[in-house]
């Protein structure tokens, strides 16, 4: 009777609460895969859970949305590869609280969940030319490696290679050994390499990562991928 109760009680337990889990995919577009810490390698579907030390794989024409453990939500690109480095968050301990993301290639948007309400500090996103660090906030990322020749801009022509960022709501600090800069609600961030400072560019200038309405947007009745007002993303 006792083991029942207890395996019952392990059932209950919401996502969040188990062992190494991070998150869950919510939205998928097309195929997405994760290597597992151990070096395994499995598709993922809707309702998959995303484990820390997962690295994360969009296809061609995949788009995907993971929601954290902690309420904050990351939607990827196409061909993006990101990696849950460290996921530790427990809901009456911020003390604990850490969260660390590595994008190696494509781009994201991102709204920050508890952890970056209560411990900004806490919870970052790394690339090979910046380090994004977050004040409570949605943004988006893209790292253009050559790749980038199908995203819009105002002049035509392919963004260039680099770190570009873009802020909706609240702010981002983007660092690397030649400086720092910080980027407010509206502003937008460019960055080349690891040795050239992060800078503010004029919007104009700015790229903005853009998620089609189908992911952006939250059916649960929740708030989606967009303006903090509003369930659907307006890029």
């Amino acid at each position: 009777m006792k083991a029942r109760v207890l395996v019952f009680l392990i059932a209950s337990l919401p996502f969040a609460a188990l062992a190494g889990t991070a998150g869950q995919i919510t939205h998928l577009s097309g195929t997405l895969s994760a290597k597992r810490a151990d070096g395994s390698s499995k598709l993922l579907s809707v309702k998959s859970e995303v484990q820390e030390g997962d690295t994360l794989n969009t296809e061609a024409e995949t788009f995907a949305r993971i929601k954290f453990a902690d309420g904050g939500e990351v939607v990827m690109r196409p061909g993006t590869q990101l990696k849950i480095e460290s996921y530790n968050y427990v809901a009456g301990k911020p003390e604990s609280d850490n969260v660390v993301m590595n994008m190696f290639k494509g781009g994201l948007r991102a709204v920050t969940g508890l952890v970056g309400k209560r411990n900004r500090e806490k919870i970052t996103f790394q690339t090979e030319t910046a380090t994004i660090g977050i004040r409570g906030t949605h943004f988006g990322a893209l790292l253009c490696q050559n790749d980038c020749g199908g995203v819009p801009t105002t002049g035509g022509k392919p963004p260039p290679n680099g770190l570009h960022v873009d802020v909706t709501s609240g702010a981002v600090v983007m660092t690397n050994k030649a400086g720092t800069v910080q980027l407010n609600a509206g502003q937008f961030g460019f960055v080349s390499n690891a040795s050239t400072p992060p800078q503010q560019v004029p919007p104009q200038q700015g790229i903005q990562v853009t998620m089609p309405s189908s992911i952006a947007q939250n059916k649960g009745g929740g708030k989606g991928i967009g303006k903090s007002e509003e369930s659907e993303c307006k890029l």
